[in-house]
């Protein structure tokens, strides 16, 4: 969800002295005095700004709208995260948290990037914005090895997407992919060209409708220690399987995809199946509890069917096992297996916050809707810890059904 921005309540939010250094940076309201201004008082700064020219006030709304965008918990992780690239100098990254923490809030820290570490604020916004986003499908068992990100490697890869939505459907006559390091993960960001839109837009004191070409965007994550790329991709899923393709072989010079068999999924459901089953995460991670609150049952007979069943664990961590139990009479565990399931963690963002309610989805064979925030992380380090996305396993070695394992003995 796009997040609300007003001009005036970003004046609000952002000190006076932050503002006076961002508009002498912008040349403009140089005689405005933010000294004889009161915090929070904006209405006569306001009045300025709107008696700016139009052209003036648009491209610095632009940039007050992404800095408001970023000043938040999760933006200064994505910034801390973008400085450990810039400053690989002993000490420069601690001495810059340092720098960073000790200014009073987010939107003071993310103004001080902004007008003083431009270098850093691109891959910033790109990593805040990947962080935002949910819905990744997961591929598994590819090389475990350095991604190439030579300029010849990205405009490889950057013509190769090109070819492919040029041959599929007509559009990208343009792409650019833009490489980021993460600490172990490598994004990539890929915009090519959409289709041409007609939107409205105002001009001048009228209406009218606009040709753009705007991009559609692919983000893919590597994470070359343990062979896993993660894709995000709106639309047409019917190319993410090409789009890995033509990753690993620009990427990661793996001509051929690997196969990715249907009986070595990525997440092992099977065991969720069971009221036993106990999640596992390390201490510190600040989660304090995971409950199942929706399974998604696929049926062999009739074919194509599914069953879902969800209950509020708030009050009864196995509700969602006791509606199990009371179908098992009409459906016995033989009769179906596990294709999604929806879970309900309740995690504290830091030492001195209170716990917040996360809800997610993990579905067969590949796909999650956590983000690749601070959370979101975590959650995925759960996950594994629990040996729902396991490590993929020795060669030789055949991954178990997704079916009933016997209880434990009480």
């Amino acid at each position: 969800m796009t997040q609300h921005y007003s001009t005036r309540a970003f004046f609000r939010q952002m000190p006076n002295a932050f503002l006076a250094r961002y508009f002498a940076a912008r040349e403009v309201l140089l005689d405005f005095d933010f000294t004889a201004m009161k915090e929070t008082k904006v209405d006569a700064l306001f009045d300025a700004w709107m008696a700016l020219p139009e052209a003036s006030r648009s491209g610095m709304e632009s940039e007050l709208r992404e800095i408001s965008g970023i000043s938040n918990e999760k933006g200064v992780v994505a910034i801390i995260d973008e400085a450990l690239f810039h400053l690989n100098e002993d000490g420069a990254h601690e001495a810059f948290v340092a720098k960073l923490m000790a200014l009073p809030g987010h939107h003071e820290r993310a103004m001080t990037v902004f007008l003083d570490h431009a270098p850093m604020w691109k891959g910033a916004t790109r990593f805040y914005h990947a962080d935002t986003l949910s819905h990744w499908r997961k591929r598994k068992n590819l090389p475990k090895v350095t991604a190439a990100v030579d300029p010849a490697d990205i405009a490889a890869l950057s013509e190769a997407i090109r070819t492919y939505y040029r041959g599929t459907d007509g559009r990208a006559k343009h792409c650019k992919v833009e490489p980021y390091r993460r600490g172990k993960l490598d994004y990539f960001f890929a915009f090519p060209e959409d289709y041409a839109q007609n939107a409205p837009e105002w001009r001048g004191e009228e209406i009218e409708l606009q040709s753009r070409h705007p991009p559609f965007e692919i983000v893919f994550v590597y994470d070359g220690a343990d062979g896993r790329l993660d894709l995000h991709l709106d639309g047409d899923k019917k190319a993410a399987e090409p789009l890995q393709a033509i990753f690993a072989e620009h990427i990661l010079k793996c001509p051929e995809l690997p196969a990715d068999p249907a009986d070595n999924r990525v997440y092992n459901l099977a065991p969720l199946r069971q009221r036993y089953f106990n999640f596992v995460w390390a201490v510190g991670s600040g989660i304090e509890s995971v409950a199942v609150n929706k399974l998604r049952l696929g049926l062999y007979t009739p074919k194509n069917a599914k069953l879902v069943i969800e209950a509020d664990p708030k009050h009864n961590p196995k509700a969602v096992y006791d509606l199990l139990d009371k179908l098992s009479a009409s459906l016995p565990s033989h009769e179906y297996y596990v294709t999604q399931v929806g879970i309900t963690a309740m995690v504290k963002p830091n030492a001195t916050a209170a716990a917040k309610s996360v809800t997610f989805t993990v579905s067969q064979p590949c796909s999650c809707s956590l983000k690749y925030d601070e959370i979101g992380l975590r959650l995925r380090a759960m996950l594994e810890a629990s040996n729902v996305e396991p490590k993929s396993p020795p060669e030789g070695d055949v991954p178990a059904d997704n079916a009933v394992s016997p209880a434990p003995t009480l």
